[in-house]
């Protein structure tokens, strides 16, 4: 449901703050290029070539049908359908009428990376200025083929219609308005109070193909002569082979090669089951890996040493609180474990891959390859993943792949196992935090300092773009740090505050979780803030509405505490917990009611509000954000790697302890709270409050603030 909201801002930060460059393609029928510019489209511009620079495209079918080039990756947060629900409302067609398709990496797209909440923030605007050009090209050939006034025609349906009844589908319009010069009515974009389409719970244009098994993922891909591969990988991370016999493996049916490789030995064969039992046949001496001197116990004392002394309080300060916090690594654990296909022919290669930035899957590949300079020599298709969170940002199947490939001489189609996946992929980062409170006369918050020690975040891949790409390969300490100063911020009056990264290098490989550092750095704030709220004995509700900065997030506060009827009496063991983010373009609030009775806490009810601006897909956000709100509860409760000996004791979700469905509430609700028409954020948004609130829950419940997570693990 949606609930309207006065704007905090003047502007919405739609498209009447930017405009988009839109041109026409070289192509006999209608094809139109958008991407960010300075200013609107010029005749010239129409007639340019398919060789400019662009963000996206809208090609138009002579059979009526619409073809949308999308320059990110389908990982199973919905983007697909959003992009169609765009293009059919702007161009009046019916959505089932729009097939998205993913672009290959491919140096004309400004930037394919998938994350940072970023893909219909970004891609919204330009979307909608492709689409609105490309109704008014058809609007204007119809006009020309019937000789009226182009401001007299409407479209509807796929149609442009007369007001004499005449009719003409955009199929059979597509080639005259290719030809069109200069549209004769203004290629501007709907008002978003004119939406039939966008804004509409709407299921999902895959949803069949998925549950069918008909969606094809990287290991469903049919080509010709991939054979099966996995490897044989070091016991501790990121160790190396030193010498190794394979006449063993060799001798066994329906294997076909064994190569080596810097990360383990590659095993082909006719099947995976063949290429699996040859794998263990393998005899391999291992060299231990850079982390094999540390363990958790090490990891923590790092961390904890890092922080340093405490700094000076303000003047005035009359008591000083104190919270630490403890956060473990966490695997990304996504449901499609990493693999790609993969063929290396002289000086070519091609890969098939569930990237999350292809380009830089290229560039990785062809340095692999040693065409470093060439990545153009290496071609990446984008294949739908199941699931990223940050892990596919990285792509090490693709290397092993296409090395692979060139070793055995042949296409690969390689699989890592799910204690690959576990035990030799990258990490959220362990973290320590201190929070100080400075509290002066009469309960008023003068100060709030957080310093949180964090192994260094890798961001080899950048931004998306060979800039910051560059940064993150060659300064990976600044480029974390970087990203730290830009992202975190305390939503709150709390007079001077300052939030500090300490890193601490580590040889454990790390990646962008979902939300990044707020997935530490904002829970552990705001269960303090929690804890602020015990120690000057104010209801945390309170406390937090009179001190948020925010009118995003005091409504999306108010509706939770709505919805969720806080402060209502509960059974002893039982108790609620609140917690907010702004992040992304938007705001959200969780409460989560949360019964330690038992064993272990049982989640009972959650209750979220978000305003993410314009909801282009209230159904695809209200998903997000409910599996958002599952990983937090998993990754608050029971779920966290260790580190023994450089080596991860997780293989599996056996023993890396995600939630089942039995430990979920029966419902999440979500609740839409909508101030503006911004794009915001959501693939991220829903971690961070959700596992604050639920921590704030079971303190309450049990009057003892949590300080490591997860709260289940002993510690062993």
């Amino acid at each position: 449901m949606a609930d309207s909201l006065k704007p905090d801002t003047a502007a919405s930060g739609g498209l009447d703050r930017r405009r988009f460059l839109t041109w026409v393609v070289a192509s006999p029928t209608l094809v139109v290029a958008a991407r960010l510019g300075l200013d609107v489209p010029s005749a010239e511009a129409a007639t340019s070539s398919e060789e400019r620079a662009f963000n996206l495209y809208i090609a138009l079918q002579s059979d009526g049908r619409v073809l949308t080039t999308l320059p990110r990756t389908e990982m199973g947060q919905g983007i697909t359908t959003g992009v169609a629900m765009l293009v059919a409302e702007e161009l009046d067609t019916d959505l089932g009428s729009v097939d998205v398709r993913p672009a290959d990496a491919d140096s004309r797209w400004l930037i394919q990376l998938t994350g940072l909440s970023s893909t219909m923030r970004y891609l919204a605007g330009p979307l909608r200025a492709a689409a609105a050009e490309a109704r008014a090209r058809l609007v204007t050939a119809a006009a020309h083929r019937w000789r009226v006034l182009a401001l007299t025609l409407t479209t509807a349906n796929g149609e442009v219609i007369a007001p004499d009844g005449r009719r003409a589908s955009y199929g059979e319009l597509a080639e005259e308005a290719a030809r069109v010069l200069l549209p004769e009515v203004l290629p501007l974009p709907k008002d978003p109070s004119e939406y039939t389409v966008v804004g509409q719970p709407t299921g999902r244009l895959d949803a069949r193909d998925i549950v069918t098994g008909a969606a094809n993922y990287t290991l469903d891909l049919d080509i010709p002569g991939a054979v099966p591969v996995v490897l044989a990988r070091p016991p501790t991370i990121r160790g190396s082979v030193q010498s190794f016999d394979a006449s063993a493996a060799l001798a066994m049916p329906g294997v076909l090669g064994v190569a080596p490789l810097p990360t383990g030995i590659a095993v082909a064969a006719q099947n995976f089951a063949q290429a699996f039992a040859a794998r263990e046949a393998l005899q391999i001496s291992w060299a231990p890996g850079p982390a094999s001197h540390l363990s958790d116990v090490d990891i923590r004392a790092q961390l904890r040493e890092a922080i340093g002394s405490r700094p000076l309080p303000p003047l005035l300060t009359v008591k000083t609180l104190e919270g630490r916090f403890d956060f473990p690594y966490l695997a990304h654990a996504p449901m499609e474990t990493q693999s790609c296909v993969a063929s290396v022919v002289g000086d070519r290669a091609e890969v098939w891959s569930g990237a999350q930035d292809p380009k830089f899957a290229q560039r990785e590949v062809a340095a692999a390859l040693g065409w470093a300079l060439t990545p153009q020599r290496v071609k990446v298709h984008v294949v739908r993943a199941g699931g990223g969170f940050g892990r596919r940002f990285f792509p090490e199947a693709a290397v092993e792949a296409a090395l692979a490939s060139r070793a055995l001489g042949r296409p690969v189609k390689l699989m890592w196992t799910r204690n690959d996946d576990m035990r030799h992929g990258r990490y959220r980062p362990a973290s320590h935090h201190r929070i100080l409170a400075y509290v002066g006369l009469g309960g008023l918050i003068l100060g709030w300092h957080h310093r949180a020690a964090i192994p260094t975040v890798e961001f080899p891949h950048g931004f998306g773009d060979l800039v910051t790409a560059m940064a993150g390969k060659y300064l990976p300490d600044v480029t974390s740090a970087v990203f730290f100063a830009i992202t975190q911020h305390v939503p709150y009056l709390f007079g001077l505050v300052s939030q500090e990264l300490r890193e601490v290098p580590l040889p454990i490989p790390t990646a962008s979780f979902r939300s990044v550092f707020t997935s530490q750095v904002g829970v552990a704030n705001e269960i303090f803030v929690d804890q602020l709220a015990r120690e000057l004995h104010r209801d945390p509700v309170e406390l937090r509405r009179s001190l948020l900065t925010s009118n995003r997030l005091k409504a999306v506060l108010n509706k939770v505490v709505l919805e969720g009827q806080w402060g209502r009496a509960l059974p002893p063991g039982v108790a609620q917990g609140v917690a907010v983010l702004e992040e992304w373009d938007s705001a959200i609030a969780h409460l989560v009611e949360v019964d330690v009775t038992g064993e272990v806490p049982q989640v009972l009810r959650v209750v979220i509000a978000a305003d993410v601006g314009l909801p282009i897909n209230p159904k695809s956000v209200e998903a997000q954000l409910q599996g958002a709100a599952v990983d937090a509860m998993s990754t608050t409760l029971s779920a966290g790697i260790h580190i023994d000996s450089g080596a991860v004791r997780e293989g599996s979700f056996a023993d890396y302890r995600w939630l089942r469905m039995k430990h979920t509430p029966k419902t999440i609700e979500v609740h839409l709270v909508r101030s503006d028409d911004r794009v915001g954020g959501v693939g991220e948004l829903g971690y961070p409050s959700a596992a604050a609130a639920l921590a704030n829950a079971i303190a309450r419940a049990r009057g003892i603030m949590p300080t490591r997570f997860p709260i289940l693990d002993g510690g062993a």
